[in-house]
């Protein structure tokens, strides 16, 4: 594919995140069953099911496009979702791990609004207003799910996890 064009631009963006969107799915569920405060474990499953929609307004917007859905590996998610696994592998204490979640889930948050503002934009450059409506609704998503993780991590006994 060559990328000369607000459409090459545009294309590319929505395979980015709608690969972003599945490796997170996936990734959403571990979170849930690795944390085991219940308020937590229950934001991951709540937003799993948000991301589900996600996916679906995503190939919606495909079909808007005249394209079918499909993916471009998301580098950047891949390279979170890596950093979470390693750091899973040193086998952390439980308090430890349930903070790190919502560190981690956090940050992927930041990369998605990120992500959906850029291909808004875009759209809103090729008049494909319609798309941009459903794209902005999965950023309304985003926005929401990450306050609510800032909220927890705020709200997050630190007590329980010793200073040295």
């Amino acid at each position: 594919m060559s990328m000369n064009t607000i459409r090459d631009l545009f294309e590319h963006g929505l395979e980015d995140i709608y690969h972003a969107e599945h490796q997170l799915l996936d990734a959403l569920e571990e979170l849930e069953v690795n944390t085991e405060h219940d308020e937590i474990s229950q934001a991951f499953s709540e937003h799993r099911e948000e991301t589900q929609d996600q996916i679906k307004r995503l190939e919606e917007g495909f079909d808007m496009f005249g394209e079918p859905p499909e993916t471009e590996e998301c580098e950047a998610i891949e390279g979170l979702l890596e950093e979470y696994e390693e750091f899973t592998s040193m086998d952390p204490a439980q308090e430890v791990m349930e903070y790190h979640n919502m560190a981690a889930a956090e940050r992927t948050e930041h990369y998605e609004i990120a992500a959906y503002g850029n291909v808004i934009s875009l759209a809103d450059q090729l008049e494909m207003g319609d798309a941009a409506d459903l794209l902005e609704e999965n950023l309304r998503e985003e926005q929401e799910a990450l306050d609510e993780l800032t909220g927890l991590t705020e709200e997050f006994e630190m007590d329980a996890i010793p200073a040295e």
